[in-house]
């Protein structure tokens, strides 16, 4: 794992290679949280653990859900996935995300529909503030995280109405599933670079 960002009370790490990315977030206050998962591998667990132990693994659509019961069991962290999402993950989800979940003090979610049938975006709302944002937003030639249609989006115009949700957000960092650290931008100023692509598309 490549340590991409490293803060007073957590640190974002990359799986370089990975499609759709993973990420584990190691919070003080949420413990270690695997974002999407690879094919199993006990190394790369001891890995995860060494940085903190996991306690959850989030899915913000079931693109990136390989090996989860495999990740589950060995893990002993409990998988959380939003809405309908989760009845497409296949294997186990301990947690089915509803918009009254929060998850802890500092964390929640955006439900952002559209490029799934229940896509869904972790942040960390204490500041510097981070969003994770899966497959709902996508690298754009600027290298920011963009709204771009997708061929196989399940609503585009959900999308878009859900992105409204964004323009009064703040955060400093924003990773996406298609994250590239050679070509992706992710901050710090990801919500005025994000804000300012999203004006030009709800105009």
């Amino acid at each position: 794992m490549n340590l991409l960002l490293e803060l007073f009370d957590r640190s974002v790490y990359h799986l370089p290679g990975s499609s759709p990315a993973v990420f584990y977030l190691a919070d003080r206050e949420g413990g270690g949280i695997l974002i999407n998962s690879p094919r199993f591998d006990p190394a790369l667990l001891e890995q995860l653990r060494a940085i903190m132990p996991m306690s959850y693994i989030f899915y913000p659509s079931h693109f990136g859900s390989l090996d989860v019961m495999a990740w589950r069991g060995a893990s002993g962290a409990k998988t959380i996935a939003y809405g309908h999402e989760a009845k497409r993950v296949d294997g186990v989800i301990d947690i089915v995300l509803s918009r009254e979940n929060r998850f802890s003090r500092t964390i929640d979610f955006l439900p952002m529909s559209g490029r799934t049938e229940s896509t869904c975006a972790l942040r960390c709302r204490n500041k510097p503030g981070i969003v994770f944002f899966g497959p709902i937003l996508s690298t754009g030639p600027s290298g920011w995280p963009e709204l771009l249609p997708q061929s196989d989006d399940h609503s585009f115009e959900n999308r878009v109405i859900g992105s409204l949700g964004l323009q009064d957000a703040r955060f400093e960092y924003a990773f996406t599933d298609d994250f590239d650290p050679q070509l992706s931008r992710y901050g710090p100023g990801a919500d005025a670079a994000i804000q300012q692509q999203l004006a030009s598309v709800l105009v």
